[in-house]
């Protein structure tokens, strides 16, 4: 298996794709070898302009394609756990978009189906295969800033579709669901734990879906986390991490470039750590190949993304209440 090259099904012809047609290509165990949409015109040109080998005219075909290994899923966010089960159930891996479910029941139901199926599952957070983010992650770790205290992330632009999926309920719309699940993903990401309370505040559009989004976590072992999201803030992305000795901060904690740098300020002064990076969606394809190959764990688990998916519906749900929510680990 550690030899053999993985073939990748794309579902959908979605915007995103383009992220990741590039990392298959100059990945040396990865290939992408098909595509699907709901329309054969549409994926045969798709297939033409990308140079994609085979198109198909539904989703359920390149599903039953028993060439294909890996399927990616960037299907809109009420779509994902349906397809995602579906996949796997084929016989599918499946490194799916984020958030890979938009409920903990979803998640549970793909956490069967790929444990019932034997396949891989995981999901696409981009940014924690990152050599930078693998970087802030041991500088903490290590003690660089002192004892943790508080995270503080962002990440806005300005969506002026109003026709745009993200703006609409049934399809798992919300700026929290879009962006703000990065710096919530991130705290937990370096605190090494889950919130046991958040607070959240959010601006509603007419559906009630948030384009603001606010929030706050506490972690067991004390260490804070702040946060904010919005469809309505020009582009910003901003993590900073703070100890009683110091601080981290990442300029570009999301989507860092090629080649990035972060700034460590301690007893007064500011220290700039360049980080040579990589192609930035190449390392989820290698983490998925590395977990289907070498039988690696991928780096994001499913109970990973299942802490995710209940931190964003508690702060959904004290967004709603106006009430602090305690998180139940049991659940």
């Amino acid at each position: 298996m550690a030899t053999k090259t993985l073939r990748w099904g794309m579902l959908s012809t979605a915007r995103i794709n383009r992220a990741l047609i590039h990392p298959l290509r100059v990945s040396e165990r990865n290939q992408l070898h098909a595509i699907a949409s709901r329309s054969l015109d549409k994926a045969q040109h798709y297939a033409q302009k990308w140079h994609i080998p085979i198109a198909y005219g539904n989703y359920q075909e390149l599903l039953d394609d028993p060439e294909i290994d890996v399927i990616y899923n960037p299907l809109p966010n009420n779509m994902h756990a349906e397809w995602t089960i579906k996949a796997v159930e084929a016989g599918k891996h499946v490194l799916c978009e984020k958030p890979i479910t938009l409920t903990v029941e979803e998640l549970d139901a793909i956490q069967i189906a790929a444990q019932n199926a034997g396949m891989i599952v995981t999901e696409a957070f981009m940014y924690r295969h990152h050599p930078q983010t693998l970087q802030v992650k041991a500088l903490v770790d290590e003690g660089i800033i002192g004892e943790l205290i508080l995270i503080r992330g962002s990440f806005s632009f300005y969506l002026d579709r109003e026709d745009d999926i993200r703006l609409l309920p049934e399809m798992g719309g919300g700026s929290i669901w879009d962006v703000g699940c990065y710096p919530i993903s991130y705290a937990r990401y370096i605190a090494g734990e889950e919130p046991e309370e958040v607070f959240g505040w959010q601006v509603s559009n007419e559906l009630g879906v948030d384009i603001t989004f606010c929030g706050q976590m506490r972690f067991p072992s004390g260490v804070m986390a702040q946060f904010d999201s919005s469809f309505r803030s020009p582009q910003r992305t901003h993590i900073e991490i703070v100890g009683n000795r110091g601080s981290i901060v990442v300029p570009r904690p999301f989507t860092p470039y090629h080649d990035t740098s972060i700034v460590i300020n301690r007893a007064g002064e500011a220290k700039t750590i360049h980080v040579p990076g990589e192609l930035l969606y190449l390392g989820e394809v290698e983490d998925i190949a590395d977990a289907i190959l070498l039988g690696k764990p991928p780096r994001i688990s499913l109970e990973d993304s299942r802490g995710n998916i209940w931190a964003i519906r508690m702060l959904l749900e004290s967004a709603r209440s106006g009430k602090v929510v305690t998180v139940n680990k049991e659940s």
